[in-house]
């Protein structure tokens, strides 16, 4: 018990210490200089990103949700045009979208992977439908192949909100891409608790479409490409010159961060895999998972009282999600009366995510796994 008495749901201090003789130099060099707003360190954090991602343009922004603003700003779309995404999510997705004056439309999700469903997505087009946001949830891929299938088939954007899953494939015609380069942009958060996190807010877009990449540089430079000469409305959204050099500092440790955080979901998988009341992830066809959250489902109305049970015994537990966005107030204007979308309802009573970073020890994750199942 002597190594388990400090469980984190994520932490960050023990991975900063373990890097800090790469990030603290980083630091310095940026507040030596002076350059706080578009320093070169953003420069060459969106070269390194673009050579990681094989993705002709990365353009940085304040953070995730400016980072899906700009998206859907660069697409012209016009008031009243329908955008389909996930209920089962964060808001920040369709928040966006509402707060252009699009419409969202929301849609139910996959029982076993809780990314959207392209089936629903195939149902829900309409005439007024501009685009799809597939949400790459909890650390891998929606189904991307049928997702731009059905983009392609009836003339819609793609935008990926691939905020968890940074740094994760899918196979497209056989081939392993990065999630975030496949649909015409991709979109991401630094936030501190995603695989790639800065010490503050941050964001990218990616596209390979040079003028869709044109747009996003004005937009998030508040309509400019020269200063003081806006050519349309635009965002104040920077990434921070101080978090670029974090960013940069961690970029190459990337892949690492991913792999420690399969190892502990290995470890999960295999001391969980008999408890009757668990269900686990489970992996997308042609996706590899990241585990930005290692969710599992709680069955027999036995979720509140197992995190219950976790949090006497020094193990914390997230609920992502409680609640669908389609039984969120702000968004019942834009859903029908009595809309149900069942999996995503169901999920949302049952979702249960452990403990998953990189610094996880094994003496933590066998005490983890033994309190589940002495619950049990």
């Amino acid at each position: 018990m002597s190594n388990t008495q400090n469980i984190q749901m994520v932490d960050l201090v023990g991975q900063y210490q373990r890097l800090k003789q790469d990030i603290e130099p980083a630091m310095e060099k940026v507040v030596g200089g002076g350059q706080y707003i578009n320093g070169p360190e953003v420069h060459v954090f969106s070269g390194e990103l673009e050579r990681y991602l094989d993705v002709k343009h990365v353009i940085p922004c304040g953070n995730g949700t400016d980072a899906l603003q700009a998206a859907l700003m660069a697409l012209d779309l016009q008031p009243g045009d329908e955008v389909i995404s996930s209920t089962f999510s964060f808001i920040a997705s369709v928040e966006a979208v509402a707060l252009l004056g699009l419409k969202p439309v929301l849609v139910d999700v996959n029982p076993a992977t809780y990314n959207i469903d392209p089936a629903a997505v195939r149902d829900a087009i309409s005439e007024r439908t501009k685009a799809i946001i597939p949400v790459h949830l909890f650390g891998q891929g929606s189904a991307m192949d049928d997702i731009i299938r059905i983009a392609m088939e009836n003339d819609l954007f793609v935008i990926e909100d691939v905020a968890q899953s940074l740094g994760a494939h899918f196979s497209m015609d056989g081939k392993k891409v990065k999630l975030g380069t496949i649909g015409h942009i991709g979109c991401t958060s630094f936030f501190p608790t995603k695989n790639l996190g800065c010490y503050g807010d941050g964001g990218a877009c990616f596209t390979n479409d040079d003028d869709i990449a044109e747009k996003i540089r004005m937009i998030v430079n508040h309509g400019a490409r020269k200063k003081y000469f806006n050519e349309r409305v635009g965002l104040n959204s920077r990434l921070d010159t101080l978090q670029a050099a974090v960013l940069n500092a961690k970029l190459g440790h990337l892949d690492d961060f991913i792999d420690r955080r399969r190892w502990a979901a290995a470890i999960y998988f295999e001391a969980l895999k008999d408890v009757p009341f668990l269900c686990l992830p489970a992996q997308e066809r042609g996706a590899d998972h990241t585990f930005n959250q290692f969710t599992v489902r709680v069955s027999g109305g036995l979720r509140d009282k197992l995190k219950k049970f976790l949090n006497e015994n020094g193990i914390p537990s997230m609920i992502y999600y409680p609640l669908p966005l389609h039984r969120q107030p702000v968004f019942a204007p834009y859903c029908r009366h009595g809309i149900s979308l069942p999996v995503a309802e169901m999920i949302c009573g049952e979702v249960l995510s452990l403990p998953m970073h990189t610094e996880l020890t094994e003496d933590e994750l066998l005490y983890i796994t033994q309190k589940i199942k002495q619950f049990s």
